[in-house]
């Protein structure tokens, strides 16, 4: 059996609220392969034990709902966990706060978007030439849109890495970093999560989403109904499990890959 270790991005106050950033993972990860198990832990609960990544064939730094971002002094105890993660050279996936957090901790940069909130989906996703190779995106063909919500992007690479996806909205939506013993893949959208979970977020009394309330119709009915899915920038052949969570499940077949190597 694999084991992968899910490091939550959220507070402990927020997890209590009822968003956990691992719960989308464990779902997810639960449908696609039933073989593999996760365990959870939580970077802001306390430092990572030393022996923390033993049995485990790879790791998942979830997205996050925190009002810092990840370069921010507050999410000091997420790069420390990160920085052990890159020593122990097992492969690392990244979803939104995730793949910011690597492009920090990597020498990159982050930044509130000038566009604004990207959320519902990202639309019209793009591979540049080194996506159309890299296995990470492999069974993806242009353009496709995915479920996102997320303030910050990552506004500059770290040296070395490779950038495999792009919109308009946020430059780099997708990246890979496989150097100096370092085997990352993030993605700045969540293929984690259903559009109906989306709507959670949207439906929340936080006061950033409200202008964006309007959405939330069509994410709930976004994978049964053809229009509400439109609507989003997206057909219902892109909202399923597997088109949606195209980059993870191909992460995971790289996880297991390298385990048994």
């Amino acid at each position: 059996m694999t084991h992968i270790l899910i490091l939550e991005g959220n507070t402990p106050d927020i997890c209590a609220a009822g968003n956990r950033g691992a719960a989308g993972f464990e779902a997810t990860i639960g449908a696609l392969d039933a073989s593999i198990r996760c365990t959870v832990l939580n970077p802001y609960d306390g430092a990572l034990a030393v022996n923390a990544l033993d049995g485990m064939a790879g790791v998942i730094f979830t997205g996050s709902g925190t009002a810092w971002s990840t370069d921010a002094p507050e999410a000091a105890p997420q790069r420390a966990a990160m920085e052990q993660v890159f020593k122990s050279g097992l492969p690392v996936w990244g979803s939104c706060n995730g793949m910011q957090l690597a492009a920090c901790v990597l020498g990159g940069a982050v930044g509130a978007s000038p566009n604004g909130l990207e959320v519902g989906l990202a639309r019209d996703l793009q591979l540049t030439d080194a996506g159309k190779t890299h296995p990470m995106c492999a069974g993806r063909s242009t353009s496709f849109a995915v479920p996102c919500v997320h303030r910050d992007e990552v506004t500059a690479l770290p040296k070395g890495a490779t950038l495999l996806i792009t919109n308009t909205h946020s430059p780099i939506q997708g990246f890979a970093y496989e150097q100096g013993g370092v085997s990352f893949w993030g993605v700045q959208y969540h293929p984690e999560l259903t559009p109906a979970r989306i709507a959670d977020y949207l439906s929340q009394r936080d006061g950033i989403f409200t202008e964006k309330k309007y959405m939330i119709d069509d994410l709930l009915a976004a994978e049964t109904n053809a229009d509400a899915a439109a609507r989003l920038g997206a057909d219902l052949s892109q909202t399923q499990l597997k088109p949606r969570s195209n980059e993870l499940a191909n992460w995971l077949t790289h996880v297991k890959t390298k385990a048994v190597q």
